[in-house]
């Protein structure tokens, strides 16, 4: 197991009525700038109880966050955080307003020239705006670490970021949420959650035997409330183990001492950036061809996940890699997404030059956790993925 230090300061209230609590939460005398996306709080009732909970705080609004957060309306926020001077952010919804609000955070107190450059730049925050989220979409996680993913339309760009200062104070999760929620967004979440423990498991092994079996199981429990959650999204129990799966897939807590990938994330951000695909449905795009082509290096993880996650018993270890890659596509396609990208557009072809390209430009010359997915194996992989 290799060396590892973690620290994760989010606190979690977790169980049906939890928003009542919402104003112990918040510290006094803050000025509140309330964040949420396309209005769907207010139709489900989440709105109203987020009102109430909080009327004793100087609140200001901003709607309109949209699925994978958009640079330019988040600017247009940052401008009435700082003319209203507020002191504190509540996120509402899924993971697309709560990355949007940890850019606010980033962005409320960076001194450098552009806010875009916390992003080109890479540049870590070690303190933000402080911000506590109410989680309405189990998927990404971001209710319970300091990641954030943005995009810019003028650029077609959408990069990664993050840093200790990032963590929400707290987050609320309630599985009573999820009763509303598309079946199509329950299907990302179960995706996305599930391709978070991958990226973090399917590597080598450094003899890590507890974050493996943590890895497991929250996949493992993924694929068995799936059903039940896709044909009731009210069973309460099934709610419950899908939001907090989709939370301790990307808390930190499984990648700890265990060497990790994100390639699959980087190809696939670049196609919600080109093509504005839902984040989730990207990686389950890229996520079969990422483990055919990379067989030689992660072969024996595959094999371990195909016995562990799926019972194949039978078999070399290759034979089990390869089954465990057949396993995975057919969960996802089980789901009702499309695995193909010329299943989502026709403007696919030259795709893989456009994403090498980029990547090569931005010196991304070693993807993957041996830092050797060069721009030309990305390009092997997207094309494998038409």
């Amino acid at each position: 197991m290799n060396n590892f230090q973690f620290k994760n300061p989010t606190k979690i209230l977790f169980r049906k009525g939890q928003i009542e609590n919402l104003s112990k939460e918040i510290p006094e005398n803050a000025k509140v700038l309330l964040l949420y996306g396309g209005g769907s709080i207010k139709s489900n009732g989440i709105y109203n109880q987020i009102k109430k909970a909080i009327s004793s705080f100087d609140i200001v609004e901003f709607g309109g966050i949209p699925a994978n957060p958009e640079y330019a309306v988040l600017i247009d926020a940052l401008k009435i955080i700082k003319d209203k001077n507020i002191t504190f952010l509540l996120a509402v919804g899924g993971g697309s307003v709560i990355d949007g609000t940890k850019f606010l955070a980033a962005a409320a107190l960076f001194d450098g020239n552009s806010p875009w450059d916390i992003l080109s730049k890479n540049i870590r925050t070690q303190k933000g705006m402080p911000f506590g989220t109410v989680l309405t979409l189990p998927a990404t996680g971001s209710e319970m670490n300091s990641g954030a993913a943005i995009t810019r339309r003028e650029t077609k760009e959408k990069l990664v970021m993050g840093g200790p200062g990032l963590f929400p104070v707290f987050s609320i999760l309630d599985p009573e949420v999820v009763k509303s929620i598309p079946q199509h967004q329950i299907s990302n979440g179960l995706a996305d959650a599930f391709t978070h423990v991958l990226e973090q498991y399917m590597t080598y092994s450094v003899d890590a035997k507890l974050q493996d079996r943590l890895a497991e199981s929250v996949m493992q429990t993924l694929v068995e409330v799936a059903p039940a959650i896709l044909k009731d999204t009210s069973d309460y129990k099934a709610s419950s183990n899908f939001m907090w799966s989709c939370t301790l897939a990307l808390n930190g807590l499984i990648q700890q001492g265990v060497p990790s990938d994100w390639a699959i994330h980087m190809m696939g951000h670049e196609l919600t950036a080109l093509f504005r695909i839902d984040h989730a449905r990207t990686l389950v795009i890229i996520a079969g061809s990422h483990y055919t082509y990379n067989l030689a290096t992660k072969k024996e993880k595959l094999a371990q996940y195909a016995t562990r996650v799926w019972n194949v018993s039978e078999g070399s270890v290759e034979e089990k890699a390869l089954i465990g890659i057949k396993k995975t596509t057919e969960f996802f396609q089980s789901l009702g997404i499309k695995t193909r990208l010329s299943e989502y557009t026709d403007d696919y072809k030259g795709t893989a030059q456009i994403i090498s390209k980029r990547f090569t430009e931005r010196g991304w010359l070693g993807l993957g956790e041996h830092g050797k997915v060069t721009p030309s194996d990305v390009e092997k992989i997207v094309e494998m993925s038409y």
